[in-house]
């Protein structure tokens, strides 16, 4: 079998196979967040940004709930993806080319409603960057805004690497992801990740491995990183499964954590 090593998000349409089978429930989801939380605007067409876009499904979809929404990412091939499957549906957005450090917004335009779900704030891997990353994100929210953040939270306790696989098809693809990270190293604040793809596609099969690292977080560490950005307000906990009637707490008896963070 053949081996590549490749950043998985240069091969947009294998990732978006694997993530996109959530995206409808994601939208539900970040509707329902808005209409409970925000004390901005609730109307049924929200100005909506989405840091780290990627392959564009949720951009897509709430566009095609009829949204505004604008995104941005750091890779060319996520957002010529992004700008084809939108041209395909006969949508529009506005996507660009930024860093979730340091952007900037088009036009300095404000947003009823940010996110981002999928732990990708953890690649920004530095306190300064983070706490960058959420004022910016406050500075570009209606007062009363809300956004929707998901973070992987680590357990410095445990020695055990960490496995996920997931399965999915569309038009004959076959893609199994396998996710492996090792233990969190509390002095880096770092953890090691291992994405292997193994694609089947016209009659052939190979494997695609990326390897990076993210900043980890415990519950002690997220709740003083909120602390530093005192433009906004940690006004419910969900997890990943992003089910409306799932509330959580912010501590250590679960993982996968969605932050709904208000701006004052």
């Amino acid at each position: 079998m053949r081996k590549e090593t490749a950043d998985w998000y240069d091969t947009p349409l294998y990732y978006d196979i694997v993530f996109d089978t959530d995206t409808g429930q994601e939208a539900k989801f970040l509707e329902a967040v808005m209409a409970e939380y925000s004390t901005g605007k609730k109307s049924d067409a929200l100005r909506v940004l989405e840091p780290a876009c990627g392959s564009g499904r949720l951009v897509a979809e709430m566009a095609r709930r009829g949204h505004e929404v604008s995104g941005f990412d750091l890779n060319e091939n996520m957002l010529d993806y992004a700008q084809t499957r939108l041209m395909k549906r006969k949508l529009a957005a506005t996507l660009w080319f930024d860093r979730m450090e340091e952007f900037k917004v088009p036009a300095r335009r404000k947003f009823d409603l940010a996110h981002c779900l999928v732990s990708t704030f953890k690649y920004v891997l530095d306190e300064a960057g983070a706490v960058s990353h959420l004022r910016r994100v406050a500075g570009s929210l209606r007062t009363g805004g809300i956004y929707v953040l998901g973070i992987h939270l680590s357990d410095y306790k445990n020695g055990r690497a960490e496995h996920e696989r997931w399965v999915a098809q569309r038009d004959g693809i076959s893609v199994v992801c396998n996710t492996h990270t090792w233990p969190p190293d509390r002095r880096a604040r770092t953890e090691a990740m291992r994405t292997r793809l193994r694609i089947t596609r016209g009659g052939k099969t190979w494997t695609q491995e990326t390897r990076w690292r993210f900043r980890t977080y415990n519950v002690a560490e997220a709740r003083a990183l909120l602390r530093a950005v005192p433009e906004f307000k940690l006004v419910a906990c969900h997890d990943f499964r992003c089910e409306m009637s799932e509330m959580r707490k912010l501590d250590d008896n679960y993982a996968d954590v969605v932050l709904v963070l208000r701006r004052i």
